[in-house]
């Protein structure tokens, strides 16, 4: 299972920049869903205030998972 971009359908990667309501954040960490129902989280730190974190679904990042096994 991967995490793709909805709109290129590249890997989602540690490090990478996406903006979120036109703030730049870097991707700091991944988790995988751990169930079926559960979507996954996706760690960001804001590039403008290096202080604050955010914890969202990858659907906020506009990304999904693909080759899901279990879905």
């Amino acid at each position: 299972m991967k995490l793709v971009y909805e709109g290129t359908q590249s890997e989602v990667l540690v490090g990478d920049v996406v903006h979120v309501d036109n703030t730049p954040y870097i991707i700091m960490g991944i988790t995988e869903p751990h169930k079926p129902a559960s979507t996954g989280h996706v760690w960001c730190q804001s590039m403008c205030e290096r202080k604050y974190s955010s914890e969202w679904f990858p659907g906020v990042v506009k990304a999904k998972w693909i080759d899901c096994t279990d879905q």
